[in-house]
């Protein structure tokens, strides 16, 4: 398909779908918030969309992601680079997630690259081609079998890439962008054709989408004219501005929300992010895609409430299933100890179903789902080092300690698939 031709399917299919009325959703988060039952917790059974969840667990984002639904718990994606050889899922990760697969458990599985040039690293699964939907299959299946809920993770890493190990990034044209929209596209189309339950984009953690949102220097232009037609101000991409040849940054918007005199909020800073997430629910149905996003990872406070609250209402506006949201690592007095929930303005935001991440034991995870905070807890690496946590949480048992050293390791087993379940012999945290 030629850049004209995708630029014409996109704008009908952007049409069709901001005119569409989102059907079967909560009137408002006070009228939900009146009906939660004062013993809600963590493991008290919730239904998210058409899916079943057996508590509000799930496990958060790192390279393997694993969501568990049914329970307010759930499993992010983990970046654990178990060396997918060939780009290929292997039978290590089939027994990684079936480890963490129980009776309503969402998953959700280590973010799969869209394209051959959007892996960033090396070895890491990918979903652009018949063969990786095959070699996919047998691991969802294997999930599928023990009851539980399985999305997969859609990345592109961008310029986020290690230049030590994998070669520096290359520069992006902006005639490239409508090809990579396609891409997320045709990687959500496989990723249903190999069984998952649904996606999760990956729009956070510096890669890709998030560079976008934030950065705002994908590529370098001479022109205001002939780039991108998905691009509404060209002055968005490039790396530099004439003016100043300073890095162009969305913290250079004037008073009246304009970047440089020229386009608005909307079409210069979210136009990709958004152009994203049209073509996936346009592809697999919004009840069927999540988005994962970390507003307060290296920006300021009047960034993260400014530009992730637009992608938001977006997605709200769409219907999208869930949104995924990363605490700061800090609370604002810098104390490191307790979690600083900041995602209230978000969860306000979004009718949909509200997943928080960062720091939680059950403990706090209790306490948001009780308040109405969030609707899921997404754990990462308490699920790692925990594939029973659900039932320890549900026991009060002891945690299994996780170590650090063997999260980013090649090793198929150790720090993978090793961490003994309730009953077997190990450390407590």
């Amino acid at each position: 398909m030629l850049p004209s031709e995708l630029l014409i399917f996109h704008q009908q299919q952007q049409q069709k779908l901001s005119l569409t009325p989102i059907e079967g959703r909560a009137a408002s988060l006070d009228s939900w918030s009146q009906d939660m039952e004062d013993t809600a917790d963590l493991l008290t059974p919730y239904k998210m969309g058409e899916f079943n969840l057996a508590h509000s667990l799930c496990d958060s984002y790192r390279t393997y992601v694993h969501l568990v639904f049914g329970v307010h718990i759930c499993m992010a994606g983990l970046f654990l680079r178990r060396w997918s050889y060939e780009n290929l899922a292997q039978p290590h990760n089939a027994l990684y997630y079936e480890q963490r697969a129980a009776p309503g458990v969402l998953l959700i599985a280590e973010a799969s690259a869209v394209s051959e040039t959007a892996t960033g690293y090396p070895h890491v699964p990918g979903l652009w081609s018949q063969e990786q939907v095959e070699a996919w299959k047998p691991v969802v299946e294997a999930v599928h079998a023990k009851g539980a809920l399985f999305f997969c993770q859609l990345w592109h890493t961008g310029r986020k890439s290690p230049t030590t190990e994998f070669g520096a990034p290359t520069r992006m044209d902006p005639e490239e962008i409508p090809q990579m929209v396609m891409d997320f596209r045709v990687a959500a189309r496989n990723a249903i054709r190999a069984g998952f339950d649904g996606v999760e984009i990956h729009a956070a953690n510096g890669f890709l989408i998030n560079q976008f949102w934030w950065f705002l220097d994908i590529g370098r232009v001479n022109s205001l004219q002939g780039i991108s037609p998905f691009v509404s101000n060209p002055t968005v991409f490039r790396l530099y501005s004439n003016r100043d040849s300073q890095p162009l940054r969305l913290d250079q918007l004037t008073k009246d929300n304009q970047l440089n005199g020229g386009s608005s909020l909307d079409n210069a800073c979210c136009r990709f992010a958004t152009d994203v997430v049209a073509a996936v629910v346009d592809e697999v149905g919004a009840h069927r895609v999540g988005l994962r996003l970390s507003p307060f990872v290296g920006y300021t406070e009047a960034d993260a409430q400014a530009h992730a609250l637009h992608l938001v209402h977006f997605m709200d506006k769409l219907g999208v299933l869930y949104c995924h949201m990363v605490e700061p690592r800090k609370c604002i007095n810098g104390d490191n100890n307790g979690v600083p929930h900041r995602l209230s303005l978000f969860r306000k935001a979004f009718r949909g179903t509200f997943i928080v991440n960062g720091g939680y034991d059950r403990e706090e995870g209790d306490r948001v789902i009780r308040d109405g905070y969030a609707d899921l807890v997404s754990y990462g690496r308490l699920f790692l080092a925990n594939p029973d946590l659900p039932e320890r949480f549900r026991k009060k048992a002891g945690l299994n300690k996780y170590d650090r050293s063997t999260f980013y390791t090649s090793d198929p087993v150790v720090g993978y698939t090793d961490y003994p379940f309730l009953g077997q012999e190990t450390q407590v945290a």
